[in-house]
C-alpha cells in the first residue's frame, strides 16, 4: 500500500442478511508484511479479512463457500493465484477475485481478466483503489447469491409441476402457439390451456416473457430433458388420432419409424413397451 496519501474514505459494504453473511474478505498471498498491511486496511475499513500463505493453505480452510471476495496474488511457491482461479471455477465456485501483484504482465491481466476477475492491480496500490475493487467484488458476489437464490426457488416450484405441465412450460419456453403445442403431445388444445394455467400458477408467473426467463434460469438437468422430449415427440410424430407422422405432417407406415426413436420417446414420457399408452405405436 502507498503512503503519503489521504486516509480511505470508508466504503458502504452491502447489508449482510444476517450476522452469519458478514462479508469476508480473503487474502492469499505469500509475503507476510503483504497480507499484515492488507487486513489492517481492511480492519480500518470495517471489513473482515482472513489471510493465508498459500492456496492449499485457504482451500484446506475450506470458506470458499462464505459471501465475499478474495485478493489473490498471482506468483507464489506452489500453485499460483491464477491457478486458483481455474481450479475454483472449475468447482463452480465464482467468488469474485482481485488480483494484486508486483510482477503483472499485459497477458496475464488479459488472461485473469477473461476468467471473470474483478480487477488486476499492481504493487503499490492506492489504498482507495484497492477498497474500491473489494466493494465491487462484495456487491457482485451479493447479487450473484441473490441471483442463485431466485433459481433455487424457481427450481423449487418447477419441480411440483406434473410430466405434462412441464412438457407444455418447456414448449411454451420454446415459442410453440396452443394448438402446436396440443399436436405435439397429441392432446386437446383446452387440455393445453388448462396444463398452461396450472404451470402459471405454480411458478408463480404472470406473464410469457416471465416464464421465458425462468425457464432458461433453470438448471441444466431440469429443462433440457422436458425440452428433448418435446422435439423428439416432435420427430417421430403422432396425431391425436394415434396415427404416425413425419416432421413436416406427412402420413407414413409405422414400420418407416425409427425404432430406436420409438423407444427414447418412450422413455421420455415414463412410458415402457407394453404400456397401454405406447399402443399407438408399432415396436414390432
Amino acid at each position: 500500500m502507498t503512503t503519503d496519501q489521504p486516509p480511505p474514505q470508508r466504503p458502504e459494504t452491502p447489508k449482510p442478511e444476517s450476522e452469519f453473511e458478514q462479508p469476508l474478505v480473503i487474502i492469499v498471498d505469500d509475503q507476510e508484511s503483504v497480507r499484515e498491511a492488507l487486513s489492517e486496511l481492511l480492519l480500518s475499513a470495517g471489513l473482515q479479512p482472513a489471510c493465508f500463505a498459500s492456496t492449499r493453505e485457504f482451500l484446506d480452510a475450506g470458506l470458499s463457500d462464505n459471501p465475499g471476495c478474495m485478493i489473490l496474488d498471482v506468483r507464489m511457491p506452489g500453485a499460483s493465484g491464477l491457478d486458483l482461479q481455474h481450479h475454483l471455477a472449475q468447482n463452480g465456485d465464482t467468488k469474485p477475485i482481485i488480483f494484486l501483484t508486483g510482477h503483472g504482465d499485459i497477458p496475464m491481466t488479459v488472461q485473469a481478466m477473461k476468467a471473470g476477475a474483478v480487477d488486476f492491480l499492481t504493487k503499490p496500490v492506492r489504498d482507495q483503489t484497492l477498497l474500491d475493487a473489494v466493494v465491487a467484488g462484495i456487491e457482485r458476489d451479493a447479487a450473484q447469491r441473490a441471483r442463485a437464490r431466485v433459481a433455487r426457488l424457481h427450481a423449487d416450484r418447477y419441480r411440483t409441476l406434473t410430466r405434462r405441465e412441464r412438457q407444455v412450460m418447456s414448449a411454451v419456453a420454446l415459442g410453440r402457439l396452443n394448438k402446436q403445442i396440443a399436436y405435439d403431445l397429441a392432446i386437446g388444445e383446452v387440455t393445453v390451456k388448462l396444463h398452461r394455467s396450472n404451470v402459471m400458477r405454480k411458478m408463480q408467473l404472470r406473464s410469457v416473457g416471465e416464464l421465458v426467463r425462468v425457464w432458461e434460469a433453470l438448471p441444466a438437468e431440469l429443462g433440457e430433458r422436458d425440452a428433448a422430449c418435446l422435439v423428439r415427440r416432435r420427430e417421430v410424430g403422432a396425431r391425436p388420432d394415434g396415427a404416425l407422422i413425419d416432421g413436416q405432417g406427412v402420413g407414413r407406415a409405422p414400420g418407416a419409424v425409427n425404432r430406436q426413436a420409438l423407444l427414447e420417446l418412450l422413455n421420455c414420457f415414463g412410458l415402457l413397451p407394453g404400456h397401454p399408452a405406447s399402443m399407438i405405436i408399432d415396436l414390432g
